[in-house]
């Protein structure tokens, strides 16, 4: 009998890869979408004939349950958060309410349906912040610099007290920045794609930025979400870094994505201060050797993916002009 996954968060980008990586290994996939008036499918339409869709909402521990119980997953991957990080400055209760209790309602719903399901948890490098060392592993100390970082670190914790407390198998992968076509355009690197093509085809002429020397351990998100997968296949539960191995400076990004498209980004590209961090991050580098062991590393390289964003956002401004 074909598995059964329930993806919180299933619309986002790392949901929808992973249900179509999932759908490719025969498992019956269902999407857990938290009912609003105007719904937003985009990365999923086309797979929506092949997927189940279900109505459930992180803050609503009894919403879960039901889901939960209804749905009989074998593995649950919990995507599902606030995510973008200048907004939990802006929003940070709200926050911690999603991104931090979310994490617990989920988890104490699956611990009382059932807890023999395998139980996926997407933590984040932004929990290491002001970094102790480089590069970063499993055992390097968190120092959050935003709400969002402090949530996940929350949702982290409980994840491990809720395996050692329960016997449950539930696994965090502490994914490094992972990018694509499919990224909100909210997304420092989504920005500079969907900027470089509309500069490139006359619709904007500049791109303002924030600390162009940040660097980042940037991936691919299509192979990231083999990681998850491959983490809920294991004897026993563990937590695992999940990164490239290498950092690039949103710098590096703008030169890789202006050349491209046979421009400077010198010429391109603006600071703004508005796009400033109240407390920034200026590094992370993971250390992705455990996962690797277990036989998996990233496939596609920085450039590569600079490249396919740019091209993608060069497809769709040009089909919608």
């Amino acid at each position: 009998m074909n598995k059964t996954a329930l993806i919180s968060g299933s619309t986002g980008q790392d949901g929808s890869y992973l249900a179509e990586f999932l759908l490719e290994k025969n498992y019956r996939v269902v999407g857990l979408i938290r009912r609003t008036s105007n719904p937003t499918t985009r990365n999923i339409n086309h797979i929506l004939d092949k997927i189940e869709i279900v109505s459930g909402d992180l803050s609503d521990l009894s919403s879960l349950i039901k889901v939960i119980e209804t749905v009989r997953p074998d593995e649950i991957y919990n995507l599902a958060s606030q995510s973008f990080v200048p907004t939990s400055w802006q929003q940070p209760i709200l926050t911690g309410e999603i991104t931090g209790l979310g994490v617990l309602r989920m988890l104490e719903a699956t611990k009382i349906v059932n807890k023999n399901i395998k139980f996926y948890q997407a933590s984040s490098s932004e929990m290491f912040g002001k970094v102790r060392e480089s590069p970063q592993n499993e055992l390097t100390p968190f120092y959050p610099r935003s709400p969002y970082g402090a949530a996940k670190v929350y949702a982290h914790w409980m994840t491990v007290n809720y395996r050692e407390s329960y016997d449950m198998f539930t696994c965090s992968g502490i994914a490094f920045n992972h990018e694509s076509p499919r990224r909100g355009i909210e997304f420092v690197t989504r920005k500079i794609s969907d900027g470089v093509a509309r500069i490139k085809l006359g619709l904007q002429d500049k791109l303002y930025l924030g600390n162009l020397d940040s660097r980042r351990d940037w991936g691919y998100a299509g192979d990231f979400v083999k990681a998850m997968w491959l983490m809920l296949q294991q004897e026993t539960p563990d937590d695992f870094v999940i990164g490239t191995g290498e950092t690039h400076s949103i710098r590096e990004f703008c030169d890789a994505a202006f050349s491209y498209v046979d421009l400077n980004y010198k010429d391109y590209v603006g600071v703004d201060q508005r796009f400033m961090r109240p407390a920034e991050v200026q590094l992370l580098l993971s250390d992705p050797a455990k996962i690797n062991e277990i036989g998996w590393k990233s496939e596609t390289s920085f450039k590569e993916l600079v490249h396919i964003m740019v091209e993608n956002d060069l497809k769709e401004i040009k089909n919608g002009m």
